[in-house]
């Protein structure tokens, strides 16, 4: 199976790395551009890929860059925290479509953030396997598994428990999808949540006159808790000041 790699971040480099170490061919690989990338020099270590066969993900509606990876005759796209809304046409490439890892339970917590808001929202945690369709982690479910929020987690433990988690769904169903067997579980479109960035921006200040349920506030400081990002703040003379919460659970006897 020839395969195109779309990747970002560790969980998109070990994947990757897991790949070739199972000696599977991957034929292109497409990054961020330089803003938004994170562990790309790795990942591009890992493919091992000549310069003509990376591409940057910013520039895909381009029809030189379509017509070079339509060269590269991939047969499956392999999406991974990979951060750009792909076209139909771009889709249409691929006679076995594009797979995404998603670090959600979906349809719960679309788009970004899902570590976040499982904690504030108390929506179910998970990851996911999913066909990329026409919209934003809307399409055909392969597989699924849950992922239990502590009553201890932050946003940087629970998102440290999605890495794993997708690692392990990823290996698990591989040997499936390279057989051209993988399941097909349509998700309901009526159901489910969506997030954008600035979802996030606007809940980070707490305003110090307002009322908050201590639930509440409590799960809206440790979601954001995730060191070396700033999160949750308040203002005091014109100053921000940030916030982070140590969750621990009581030493037993």
């Amino acid at each position: 199976m020839r395969i195109l790699y779309l990747g970002n971040n560790w969980i998109g480099w070990q994947v990757l790395k897991w790949l070739k170490e199972q000696g599977e061919e991957i034929v292109g690989l497409v990054v961020p551009a330089p803003s938004k990338q994170k562990y790309v020099g790795e990942i591009k270590q890992a493919a091992g890929l000549p310069a003509d066969q990376i591409f940057d993900g910013s520039q895909l509606s381009r029809a030189g860059v379509k017509k070079a990876i339509q060269g590269l005759l991939p047969d499956l796209g392999l999406s991974v925290l990979f951060c750009y809304l792909l076209k139909p046409e771009f889709l249409r490439i691929f006679p076995q479509g594009v797979i995404n890892l998603h670090p959600s339970l979906l349809p719960h917590n679309k788009g970004t953030y899902p570590n976040v808001w499982s904690i504030i929202d108390k929506t179910p945690a998970g990851v996911t396997l999913h066909y990329i369709d026409e919209g934003v982690d809307t399409g055909d479910i392969i597989a699924q598994e849950e992922v239990l929020i502590e009553p201890v987690d932050t946003g940087e433990s629970l998102y440290r428990k999605l890495e794993r988690a997708s690692l392990e769904l990823f290996r698990g169903m591989w040997p499936v999808i390279k057989a051209g067997k993988a399941p097909r579980h349509p998700q309901s479109k009526e159901t489910g949540t969506f997030h954008r960035t600035r979802d996030v921006e606007a809940i980070d200040e707490i305003e110090l006159d307002r009322a908050y349920g201590a639930r509440g506030l409590i799960n809206l400081i440790r979601a954001r808790t995730f060191p070396p990002y700033k999160g949750a703040y308040f203002t005091d003379q014109g100053r921000r000041i940030y916030l982070r919460l140590q969750l621990m659970y009581e030493e037993e006897e």
